[in-house]
């Protein structure tokens, strides 16, 4: 696992530019919201999920993530059909912000075109400048507040 600026971010994961990551095993793609997410959401309290078998397109917002502080947006990192959702969020939400990366899984996608939507997120070395992007834009418009 790398940690990035104190965030944790597992080399292994995709990344969506809205914080979304995504875990390719067996050809699904198991979905969730990265730890820079979760921190800076604080509390989760509230996750609006999609049912199963809906299709979504990669970038598309497919649910919603209530902390106390505001609604954040679950993009979807690749194009597919849904094919399984995490039902405990329904009964404890704070997973997401506990264990972001295996226990708090949101969703997973079966993929109708994986080899050309992985080009399209962050991956590996880029992860960093991602990270760094991110902190400066969230310092910003913390500054205009």
């Amino acid at each position: 696992m790398a940690e990035i600026e104190g965030y944790d971010f597992p080399d292994d994961l995709y990344y969506h530019e809205e914080h979304s990551w995504a875990r390719v095993v067996d050809g699904k793609v198991t979905v969730g919201m990265n730890d820079m997410f979760q921190r800076e959401a604080g509390d989760i309290v509230f996750v609006d999920l999609p049912e199963e078998e809906d299709e979504v397109e990669q970038g598309e917002v497919c649910g919603k993530i209530q902390s106390r502080k505001w609604i954040g947006k679950l993009c979807a990192p690749v194009s597919g059909e849904i094919i399984e959702i995490n039902e405990e969020l329904e009964d404890d939400t704070s997973l997401i912000n506990e264990d972001p990366y295996q226990k708090g899984w949101i969703l997973v996608i079966d993929p109708s075109d994986l080899e050309n939507e992985l080009h399209n997120l962050i991956h590996g070395e880029a992860v960093k400048d991602f990270v760094e992007r991110e902190i400066k834009h969230t310092e910003e418009e913390r500054a205009k507040a």
